[in-house]
């Protein structure tokens, strides 16, 4: 049965393991909206693959914390399968999820996936990765899973970075445990004194830095909402653009945030 939600040629199949479709090929209304999620970050990221496509002629993205892949097959999905280069790689510490993706890649026919069994460091090392990457995701990739995805697009020269956070809590863990000490030495503790404000105010400070970081290394960010906050509490949408033009001041910036804040034990995570 067609849907008009559905764009044409789209894989059933996909759509199916990704619980849009059910398996009698129906569309609920929990289904539209999760379609509707995927399609909004297909349309940020679309553009960045066919700027890069056009310009080279090929393509490699690289999905860090990829799970089941599901952002991968999307975009293989909706924008390479029919297009003669480009390669989807799926990078996951989870051996079995590793190989489920490999399964349902061959089920699909998308013969450009390739999916690594590899922790960040190791992936930056692993010669079944190209030396650069022209794009690298991170879709909920837990706590310093993300930033580890960071240092990984620097090591790779990637061209384009686009990060939807998920769980921040390094930062918070430390905001917590100085809290006494950072009492004595500044007003702007009141900001964190409540837990659930050390929670709140710990993510953003963690993307705030992240920002800064990107930038310091020659990065345009943008920073926009992913989906309605509605939908999910995880919705801040990082997209980091290579100019080779670093901001001056941005390490600056992270170490006096860093100081004022009484978190200078952080500094090798983000003044890198």
């Amino acid at each position: 049965m067609a849907h008009p939600e559905i764009r044409p040629g789209q894989s059933v199949e996909l759509l199916k393991e990704l619980h849009i479709l059910t398996r009698d090929g129906q569309l609920n209304q929990d289904s539209r909206r999760k379609l509707k999620q995927v399609y909004h970050l297909y349309q940020f990221i679309e553009p960045l693959l066919a700027e890069v496509l056009a310009e080279t002629g090929d393509l490699s993205l690289a999905d860090h914390g990829a799970g089941k892949s599901y952002l991968g097959f999307i975009l293989y999905d909706l924008f390479l399968k029919d297009k003669p280069a480009g390669t989807i790689y799926g990078i996951e510490t989870r051996a079995e999820l590793v190989q489920r993706s490999r399964e349902l890649a061959e089920r699909l026919a998308f013969p450009r996936m390739r999916f690594l069994d590899l922790s960040v460091e190791a992936s930056t090392r692993s010669e079944a990765l190209p030396e650069r990457i022209d794009v690298v995701t991170a879709l909920h990739a837990c706590n310093t899973a993300t930033d580890d995805a960071i240092q990984f697009a620097f090591a790779k020269q990637a061209r384009f970075v686009v990060l939807v956070p998920c769980c921040q809590a390094e930062v918070a863990s430390v905001m917590r445990h100085n809290k006494n000490a950072s009492f004595g030495m500044t007003p702007l503790s009141e900001i964190w004194r409540h837990p659930i404000h050390t929670r709140e105010f710990g993510s953003q400070l963690t993307n705030a830095l992240r920002c800064l970081q990107l930038e310091a290394h020659g990065y345009q960010v943008t920073v926009t909402e992913l989906v309605g906050w509605e939908h999910s509490m995880k919705n801040e949408l990082i997209v980091a653009r290579y100019t080779g033009q670093p901001r001056k001041n941005a390490m600056e910036r992270i170490e006096a945030i860093l100081a004022e804040l009484n978190l200078t034990e952080l500094r090798g995570r983000f003044a890198c």
